[in-house]
């Protein structure tokens, strides 16, 4: 937290956060200020703790058309994550329900137990034309509050129950809990996951990452889920320019070694109100590196915090994000990354009966 924030409460304590602020969102009216009002914190109230509330979804499926995007169709079983991620592209959805992208992403959190339900229904629409389902790719379907709520197993009960196909991205070592419904799942063709891996260096991670588990526990559930039979893709996700570039071929050999079969790689984007955030704890955590980073990153977002040109947004554009494209690209042909995963199946898709329904005769 900076010297002069004034969107924190004196006194307040923050352990394992990624931001560093709670700033107003973009759409509310009036801006917030933390005010001293002469009043102690209880100590029980200092430390600033995650608060979860429930949302009774009404749909569970959405869908999306951008041509930078390699699915249609995705699954959120959160709002909010409380890996807190400073750098996390969703930060500014958190605007639409009236909270803060900042520490309000990270610690009011919203669980939308039931979606299980609703997505059995949408799924048996005659309408209904199956394509693989993402999951994970606004917040982490397998952030710790999970463990709690498990919506995320209620999604892939649904899913599998209908032999439907799903894409799975995630930081979080507890899908391998799920192995028992991924690992048949993918010996049909029907499952792959995406493991993100930002850095390997552990302090940089808790302090980046905080509540995502390590890099090394990251990597060795790469291992459980490959060891199971489940296809595993290596996320080089987001590269940050100046900081964790370096690292690109490490991180690629640690995936490959521990059963990865693909990897792939996106670079920092800095949307709306992640841009400060990203800049304040550059600051604050490496100052000496501060300015380089946002250099680069204003030079392969041309000139600025960020390019939100369809075909742009996700490798940037120029010398850096040429450079850093063909380190990728190199070492992921010198460790034998390059064999495409199969396409995920559609043609096993079948709703499974109710009871009561008239069982078919053939």
């Amino acid at each position: 937290m900076g010297p002069n924030d004034d969107t924190i409460l004196p006194g307040q304590r923050i352990k394992a956060r990624g931001a560093l602020a709670n700033a107003t969102g973009r759409y509310e009216a009036a801006s917030v200020t933390a005010f001293d009002d002469g009043w102690d914190i209880p100590e029980e109230e200092r430390l600033l703790r995650t608060e979860v509330r429930i949302e009774r979804p009404r749909s569970a499926l959405s869908f999306n058309k951008s041509p930078d995007l390699p699915f249609d169709r995705s699954v959120n079983p959160y709002r909010g994550c409380e890996h807190g991620c400073i750098y996390c592209f969703a930060r500014p959805t958190h605007a639409y329900l009236n909270l803060s992208p900042g520490l309000d992403f990270e610690t009011k959190l919203i669980a939308r137990p039931g979606i299980g339900a609703v997505l059995d229904r949408e799924l048996r629409a005659k309408s209904y034309v199956p394509q693989p389902i993402a999951l994970g790719t606004n917040t982490d379907p397998y952030q710790p509050i999970e463990r709690e709520y498990r919506v995320m197993r209620e999604v892939l009960e649904v899913l599998a129950a209908h032999d439907h196909p799903v894409a799975i991205v995630t930081k979080g070592a507890m899908v391998e809990r799920d192995l028992d419904i991924l690992a048949p799942m993918a010996a049909k063709g029907l499952a792959k996951v995406g493991i993100s891996v930002t850095t390997l260096d552990a302090d940089l991670a808790r302090s980046m990452e905080p509540r995502v588990p390590t890099p090394a526990r990251r990597i060795a559930a790469i291992r459980a889920l490959s060891n199971a039979g489940v296809p595993v893709r290596l996320m080089v996700s987001p590269v940050i320019p100046g900081l964790t570039d370096p690292e690109i071929d490490a991180i690629l050999e640690a995936g490959r070694d521990a059963g990865a079969t693909a990897a792939s790689w996106i670079m920092l984007r800095l949307p709306m109100e992640v841009s400060p955030l990203v800049r304040q704890w550059l600051e604050a955590r490496v100052p000496g590196r501060a300015a380089k980073v946002m250099a680069r990153i204003r030079e392969v977002h041309g000139g600025k915090d960020y390019d939100a040109e369809w075909g742009k947004r996700m490798r940037g554009e120029g010398q850096w994000s040429a450079l850093i494209g063909t380190r990728f690209e190199l070492a992921v042909k010198r460790l034998g990354l390059t064999v495409p995963q199969p396409p995920l199946r559609t043609d096993l898709f079948r709703p499974p009966p109710r009871k009561g329904d008239q069982l078919s005769l053939f």
